[in-house]
């Protein structure tokens, strides 16, 4: 009940304290006055959430402010005072590490694991060069040595929750442990953890942009930093026992890990000029190529050798800022600063870039602005033509092209601008996703790792077409983009890039900052974020030690049922729960992955006969693809060129068919979007009116050939029902389809992409068939 109203309904103190009456008089109205509701008030709720004796303990303030010299004239910012809300890291890592949500899925040691000689795997940060090479250093150490490495892995960022009701922007700063696998972190398991709420320091807009200002924004920042993770620092250099998700316990040393940033806080993290890239001595000029690595020393050595204004034009260091790593053994912030999927790839090199420079190029070479507008909406019409498929976003009315961002839909840019812009533009494109694609991965071997730098290079070398067309003539110093060479290295050190994304940290404002703060009451609403994050993680904290205990299986009912000693009623959803939680395991436990599942929706839109089923779906030969498919499933080894009319068997027309509208999918996909073990779970739609206007048909793939790879072993379908019948005592769930077939035996040279038609019949009909649902 708490977590249903607290957390998930997030109703206000006034609604939960009418609920609780209404409650209270249905037992005083059924003569049971004596029962009361299940809590007397709000209060009472909040009382009992406080007494959770689990979730991490409670905030702490310090201030921080100006330590130079101040008058009555200084600007106000040197005399105010500025309130930093933070944890104890020492504890949170203490909480996370005993979590028993995490059993299973944390690494206790550094490892290497390989496919073949020569081909090493890199998936979980501990799985990476950096941990192992960490891991030796301790380990030189006879204080420390044998000890079990304890990665801190931080996040910051600033998000604002409203723009028209004042100064709404916070800076919360978000902790987790590389231990933990990137799919509990992706699937926020609460293994990412705000930690502190930064001072956000503002300015009289005379003050804004004054140098001495901007310095003390950075400074703040910094220290901030190094007295929110002081009382880990002890744990750096003597071993610090800790209770690990298996029960044991184990000596731990500390370590200042990956930091998840986009490019304006890695500025802020590294102490460069802002352009430069925070990683390399690359210069922010044309090509902008990778340059020689920074390091901690030397930084150290450029700045006791050069003046501050060069280091400031030739080597991009800001000299009034020393970053907060400096003050941790065997951390450098040029190293831990991580790819970011989401600001370098998708919105940066994508969106702001690519998406933005196409837009530019159909503008300046249309004869006029009406002929670009002309375009750009046939642009939108040709994506409006696409066939819907599962987890891909379609817009039957197009979409303005210069909005698109998803992850889902950059995949469709290609082909609809086929014929508006140059071949060398599109090919770009394609090496550009082909590398997001391989980027995205939650595993990355040898080979693929090649291919990204093979990607990228190409990439590289095609995107000279926009210098060509005079969209870029000052070429590509642009500091997301590259960002791209550092990704391979990146992969290698800290594993898949998906576990330090900052959309992790995007997604976990929501729940840490911006759902809180609509609970508020908007008036000084941090010291209420604060108190509801601290509620948040005690009933997260309690659920997990419950589910430990198996509390959690069926529902409060059936556990009600139960315990008075009755029997519970069936319910279908946890059966079907139960299945997606043994197909889970399986995945997680095979050295091969398990099938993909697929199952119908619970109840069918309709039950029919096949003859009346045929006549409303428009599909006259039901009864005969119906008799060929139990032939087929009867001889499984036949060829269907081969079956005759003749051999199929016999069935009655008004034999019983029970009509679906979806089905739905489990498979095993890992990537940022997967949850944990990998898997997705997508609805497939096949229904004559979607939300009551147009036919919806989804598309599908097919699996012909479990061993071929790609398209060899699939083919694409379009389901038009699903459905079920039973023959012969058996239940058979079935898809009616209409095949589409390759237009030709590779992709197209330009977008890279498969080409398909619908498959006609010699009457110009479409070639339609029924298909085991367990075949998609």
């Amino acid at each position: 009940f708490a977590e249903l109203i607290f957390e998930d309904a997030h109703l206000s103190k006034g609604k939960i304290d009418h609920i609780l009456r209404i409650w209270a008089a249905k037992h005083v109205a059924d003569g049971h006055a004596e029962y009361g509701a299940i809590y007397s008030n709000y209060a009472e709720l909040l009382e009992t959430i406080d007494n959770i004796e689990y979730g991490p303990l409670a905030w702490r303030t310090f201030t921080v402010r100006y330590g130079g010299p101040v008058d009555a004239n200084s600007p106000a910012w040197k005399r105010k005072v500025f309130y930093v809300h933070a944890r104890n890291p020492l504890h949170v890592a203490e909480a996370l590490a005993s979590s028993p949500d995490f059993k299973d899925r944390f690494d206790v040691a550094p490892f290497e694991e390989y496919t073949a000689p020569g081909c090493r795997i890199v998936s979980n940060l501990m799985s990476g060069r950096w941990a192992y090479l960490q891991a030796d250093k301790i380990s030189e150490d006879p204080a420390t040595h044998g000890a079990m490495l304890i990665p801190i892995i931080l996040g910051a960022d600033k998000t604002t929750v409203s723009v028209t009701t004042g100064n709404q922007e916070f800076h919360p700063l978000y902790m987790s442990l590389g231990n933990i696998h990137n799919d509990m972190r992706r699937a926020h398991r609460k293994s990412v953890v705000p930690i502190a709420f930064l001072a956000i320091p503002k300015a009289q807009h005379e003050w804004e942009n004054d140098e001495e200002f901007r310095v003390f924004k950075k400074q703040i920042y910094h220290s901030s930093l190094v007295r929110i993770l002081e009382p880990l620092r002890p744990g750096m250099s003597t071993p610090h026992v800790l209770r690990c998700p298996d029960g044991h316990y184990r000596r731990a040393i500390f370590e200042l890990g990956p930091f998840i940033a986009d490019y304006p806080e890695q500025v802020f993290l590294s102490g460069v000029v802002s352009g430069w890239c925070p990683r390399c001595h690359a210069v922010p000029e044309a090509e902008f190529v990778k340059g020689p690595p920074r390091f901690r020393e030397h930084d150290d050595a450029l700045q006791d050798t050069y003046v501050a204004q060069d280091l400031w034009d030739v080597f991009g260091i800001n000299n009034d800022v020393q970053p907060f790593t400096t003050f941790f053994p065997r951390a450098d912030i040029h190293e831990l600063l991580t790819p970011d999927l989401l600001h370098q790839l998708i919105k940066g090199t994508f969106k702001d870039h690519i998406v933005a420079w196409v837009v530019e190029y159909v503008k300046i070479t249309a004869d006029t602005e009406r002929e670009a507008n002309r375009i750009l909406d046939d642009i939108d019409h040709r994506l409006a033509a696409v066939p819907s498929f599962p987890g891909l976003r379609r817009f039957p009315q197009g979409r303005n092209f210069k909005q698109w961002t998803g992850n889902d839909s950059k995949a469709l840019m290609k082909a609809p601008i086929v014929g508006y812009v140059p071949d060398k533009m599109i090919q770009c494109i394609a090496a550009l996703l082909d590398f997001c694609y391989l980027a995205r991965r939650s595993a990355h071997d040898t080979y693929s790792l090649r291919a990204m730098d093979e990607f990228l290079e190409k990439f590289h070398q095609l995107r000279t077409v926009f210098e060509e067309v005079g969209i870029c003539p000052t070429g590509f110093a642009l500091p997301r983009q590259h960002a791209l060479v550092h990704y391979v290295r990146s992969i290698q050190l800290f594993g898949s890039p998906n576990g330090l994304c900052s959309s992790i940290t995007e997604s976990r404002h929501i729940s840490a900052v911006k759902k809180p703060w609509r609970d508020s009451s908007r008036h000084n609403p941090l010291g209420q974020i604060i108190r509801k994050n601290t509620h948040l993680s005690k009933v997260a904290a309690a659920r997990v030690e419950f589910g430990r205990r198996n509390m959690f299986y069926g529902d409060v009912l059936t556990h009600a049922y139960l315990t008075a000693g009755l029997d519970a009623p069936e319910d279908k959803e946890d059966d079907q729960d139960e299945c997606f939680r043994e197909l889970a395991e399986a995945m997680a436990s095979d050295d091969t992955p398990a099938d993909a599942l697929v199952t119908l929706s619970e109840r069918p839109a309709y039950v029919s006969n096949i003859h009346d089923a045929a006549t409303n779906l428009a599909q006259p030969e039901l009864l005969q693809l119906i008799r060929r498919f139990l032939y087929i499933v009867q001889h499984p080894d036949v060829q269907p060129d081969d079956i005759l009319d003749d051999d199929l068997v016999w069935l009655w027309s008004g034999e019983k068919v029970c009509v679906h509208y979806s089905a739905a999918a489990v498979f095993h996909a890992p990537s940022e979007h997967a949850g944990p073990y990998g898997m997705h779970r997508e609805l497939i739609r096949s229904t004559p009116s979607w939300y009551g206007a147009e036919p919806r048909y989804d598309t599908v793939l097919v699996c012909t050939n479990q061993d071929a790879v790609g398209m060899d072993g699939l083919v694409v379908a379009r389901v038009r029902s699903f459905f079920t019948f039973t023959y012969d005592g058996t239940v058979h769930r079935c898809a009616l389809v209409e095949w589409f077939i390759l237009d030709d035996e590779a992709p197209d040279e330009v977008t890279g992409m498969w080409i398909v038609r619908p498959e006609n019949n010699q009457h110009g009909e479409r070639v339609t068939d029924v298909i085991a649902v367990g075949s998609i």
